[in-house]
């Protein structure tokens, strides 16, 4: 039997993380030497690495002379939370892309605007073209009236005086008041026959957290003639979405 071969490692970034979580021990922050000292460096390299660390954002000296984490940190933080969420979601969307056969999407509505946060197609359940942004057509999307219709009456009227009803297809609502009885659904169940794309039929349905702050909603795309079969199935959707909504809950703050 072969010995089993070793990782490749670099030794200059096991130091430099060694010295972050020094850094990161020490709230108040601590002297060059002080780092060195408990991360068993010597004081030079110690030097070079918070210089370098400093240059790109990750570290940060105070007028006391202390080393802290610097303002990167906090933005690396942030985007390992979204990587969490995607890592927890991803499976159940992949999940109902298989039970359904259609493309499955999880959107948020993020500072005020709708946002697509995952999906999950593949080559027989293809994912629907994007060939306009959500800025300008989450009215004629399913997913997009399912967070409109979470909203209240203030914030619906101010996302709509923002994003135009404009015209996409033949099928596509443009008139407000239609509209508005189309989001007023008592089902729960947004639905889009083909108001973004000829020949693409999508339905939606809402998923938000247990405060209600969070709102967000759990789509999929199919060729319009299954559109009616999907419709049948919306209690799988619903059942995923409670799902989402668990998720939601361990992993956002």
């Amino acid at each position: 039997m072969g010995e089993t071969r070793r990782p490749t490692l670099i030794a200059s970034v096991q130091r430099a993380l060694r010295l972050m979580e020094v850094v990161a021990s020490h709230p108040n922050g601590a002297p060059a030497k002080q780092l060195a000292r408990e991360a068993r460096l010597p004081l030079a390299t110690t030097y070079h690495l918070l210089r370098t660390l400093a240059h790109e954002g990750y570290a940060s000296r105070l007028s006391d002379g202390v080393w802290v984490l610097g303002d990167r940190i906090q933005s690396l933080h942030g985007q390992s939370r979204t990587q969490q969420l995607l890592a927890r979601i991803r499976p159940t969307l992949t999940a109902l892309r298989d039970e359904l056969g259609a493309a499955s999407y999880f959107g948020m509505l993020v500072d005020d605007e709708i946002r697509i946060i995952d999906l999950a197609d593949g080559p027989r359940t293809p994912r629907v073209d994007l060939w306009v942004g959500f800025d300008d057509a989450a009215h004629a999307t399913a997913i997009g009236k399912c967070m409109l219709a979470q909203l209240d009456e203030e914030r619906r009227h101010d996302y709509l005086s923002r994003h135009p009803l404009v015209d996409l297809t033949p099928n596509t609502i443009t008139e407000p008041r239609r509209l508005m009885s189309a989001l007023a659904a008592p089902s729960g169940l947004s639905l889009d026959h083909e108001e973004y794309a000829i020949g693409t039929g999508c339905a939606a349905v809402p998923v938000t957290d247990a405060t209600g702050t969070v709102i967000g909603a759990l789509a999929i795309s199919c060729r319009a003639g299954k559109l009616p079969k999907i419709e049948s199935s919306v209690h799988r959707m619903k059942e995923t979405a409670q799902r989402i909504q668990r998720t939601l809950s361990l992993t956002i703050s």
